[in-house]
């Protein structure tokens, strides 16, 4: 029997072993997408005890402690963070076979120093070596970016955000050795069925200076904040998706429904989706111009529980897999921006892991000799992000595409303790081309074994997006 998430954990091969030590252990990170907060890296923040940086948003938690008949006052609500934390822990119990148990440990291990079990029993222990350590000067956040390696960070951003903590960030010369640059997110300018939208419009009309009446307006305002956030360092943006759309239109035909939503009546399904893809298409050949990376993140049903989503809000926990298959109208979408060879850099990451032989297949059909691996499968994601949903997703790009061109990991998070995930990517990858060699499928080459490890490990996503320009 092997001991507990040692050193040699997930790595079943002396090649694996090898692989993960001597060339993917030793890589740095660039975290290209999450949700942390800029401010938190401003401020240094320091946070009082485990509850803070380890519950606080993480709605992956917050969805096991509801499985486990959890209360939502120890979740959300107004328990102290001593009995959500011992919540938390007499749930992780139970979470057998879940990442959250393997993420949770490593946490504990890297950050903590903490090599034991954390269960209801244990919970008074872990808590209290989690705070002392806490108290710690290189336990602020800044600590924690620089303790994982992390070289470089892309938030998540709207357009109409005065990138600030940006700001104090680039300016501030004790902080020149973390790099964080902003990411655009769009969605709230896009999703024009939103009862919210017209309050938006004026939002950005008051953010850009630029008077939003018209599409053609909310283009201009539109590439007015992609101006400013390129020069704030922005090469990635990014879309939340139910689908990857594309139906046909007109210039006028979005001018009228531009209008008629304007003026405050509801859209058929049809010409919401009319308007998405002339959106999308629109700011696509912006990216291009711009040199960003487009990231489509699709295949989501969002905020289904109607009372919780009243109560909490958006992102606490009640979104699940759409099994919509869009592929069709995600190869017309990619072709009419390559039609006219405006296609820019493009990842593709489905929630529905069914979807992942229809990726691999349709993003062959438009790579050039612009970039290498130019338009990339994302990584297994929010609920594929475990050892199947990894190996799965690795094994169909490899059967079907480039593994060595693959861009890896990120962690999509709120945690300033989530870069073990990078960790966790790394060995199952590891374990995963080393079977391959073990089972002489593949050379054991060290040379190219580790061009492609570490490639995929930290080397693509630099050259990729182009980081090196902003990497020491």
């Amino acid at each position: 029997m092997k001991q507990f998430m040692d050193k040699d954990f997930l790595l079943s091969t002396p090649t694996a072993q090898h692989l993960f030590h001597d060339f993917a252990d030793k890589m740095p990170i660039v975290d290209y997408h999450c949700h942390i907060n800029p401010r938190e890296i401003a401020e240094d923040r320091k946070f009082e005890n485990i509850t803070q940086v380890w519950l606080g948003g993480d709605h992956y938690k917050w969805r096991q402690m509801r499985t486990n008949g959890v209360d939502e006052k120890y979740i959300t609500g107004d328990a102290s963070d001593r009995e959500k934390f011992q919540k938390w822990a007499e749930t992780l119990e139970l979470a057998i076979g879940n990442p959250l148990y393997h993420w949770s440990h490593l946490e504990l291990q890297r950050y903590f120093g903490y090599t034991g079990v954390l269960n209801g029993d244990t919970a008074e222990e872990v808590w209290n070596i989690c705070n002392a350590k806490l108290q710690e000067s290189s336990m602020t956040v800044r600590g924690l970016i620089r303790q994982s390696n992390v070289k470089l960070i892309c938030t998540t951003d709207d357009p109409i955000d005065t990138l600030e903590w940006h700001k104090v960030i680039a300016e501030d010369p004790t902080c020149s050795d973390i790099k964080v640059l902003p990411a655009w997110r769009p969605d709230k300018a896009m999703n024009i069925e939103k009862p919210e939208y017209l309050d938006y419009m004026a939002s950005l009309s008051e953010r850009s200076g630029i008077k939003v009446n018209s599409f053609k307006t909310l283009v201009e305002a539109l590439k007015d904040r992609m101006a400013f956030f390129d020069s704030m360092g922005c090469c990635v943006s990014d879309h939340a998706l139910e689908y990857v759309m594309y139906k046909p239109y007109t210039d006028a035909e979005i001018e009228e429904i531009f209008a008629k939503r304007f003026a405050g009546n509801e859209l058929t399904d049809l010409e919401r989706d009319k308007f998405k893809t002339a959106f999308m298409v629109t700011l696509a050949k912006e990216y291009n111009r711009l040199g960003w990376v487009m990231q489509l993140h699709y295949g989501t049903i969002r905020d289904n529980n109607k009372l919780r989503y009243s109560q909490l809000g958006p992102d606490t926990g009640y979104d699940c897999i759409n099994s919509y298959d869009c592929s069709a109208e995600m190869a017309a979408f990619l072709n009419a921006l390559s039609a006219t060879e405006e296609l820019p850099k493009t990842i593709i990451y489905s929630l529905n892991p069914n979807m992942n032989a229809i990726i691999g297949t349709v993003i062959g059909c438009f790579q050039d000799s612009t970039a290498a691996g130019k338009i990339q499968q994302g990584s297994a994601w929010w609920f594929n992000d475990h050892k199947v949903g990894m190996l799965n997703q690795m094994t169909s790009l490899a059967n079907l595409s480039l593994l060595g061109n693959f861009i890896g990991m990120l962690t999509d998070s709120r945690s300033f303790l989530s870069y073990t995930r990078h960790e966790y990517f790394r060995r199952i990858m590891c374990e995963l081309i080393g079977g391959w060699v073990e089972n002489g499928e593949y050379p054991a080459d060290d040379k190219s074994l580790k061009k492609i490890v570490e490639g995929i490990s930290y080397n693509n996503a630099v050259r990729y997006f182009g980081f090196d320009r902003f990497i020491k």
